[in-house]
């Protein structure tokens, strides 16, 4: 859903932008929010040494920080709440070998308190993309007086 038809998302979109922004994990990682939409968000890393395994392919804890994050986003969108992970199932498919990976969630089912979001990893070589892991999250939707009060709302 585009935010022209959905006018409401406009602020929901531009707060976890403003929330994705102080995060310095993003940055220590370089991941960016490729693309946000009301129940819906991508992540992108693009190929570094530090974020390699012995073998050289991207390191495990990159693909499930990749899915912890992108997760939460995607449930903060449905209703403009803060979020926090509260489990997730990760399952790794294949070797992450390329210049990039994306992380692609989707909410399943938006819901008061835990919405359930499904997201998929993967690996891009030379334009092509490999699917190299799934995941299915819990993620737990934190009412307003739960927040902290010192962050705005949402992811």
């Amino acid at each position: 859903m585009s935010k022209e038809a959905d006018p409401e998302f406009t602020p929901i979109a531009e707060r976890i932008h403003a929330n994705v922004g102080r995060q310095g994990f993003m940055k220590l990682v370089g991941a960016e929010l490729s693309e946000l939409s009301r129940g819906a968000c991508t992540i992108a890393v693009e190929r570094r040494p530090e974020l390699l395994q012995q073998y050289g392919f991207f390191h495990g804890g990159v693909t499930a920080f990749l899915i912890d994050n992108a997760t939460t986003i995607a449930a903060a969108t449905s209703r403009g709440q803060a979020a926090l992970t509260a489990e997730y199932k990760l399952n790794l498919l294949s070797p992450a070998i390329g210049d990039k990976l994306i992380c692609r969630a989707r909410v399943i089912k938006p819901g008061r308190q835990v919405s359930v979001v499904a997201a998929d990893v993967f690996c891009v070589s030379d334009g092509v993309e490999k699917h190299t892991a799934t995941a299915l999250a819990s993620i737990a939707i934190l009412s307003e007086d739960v927040a902290p009060k010192s962050k705005s709302p949402a992811a």
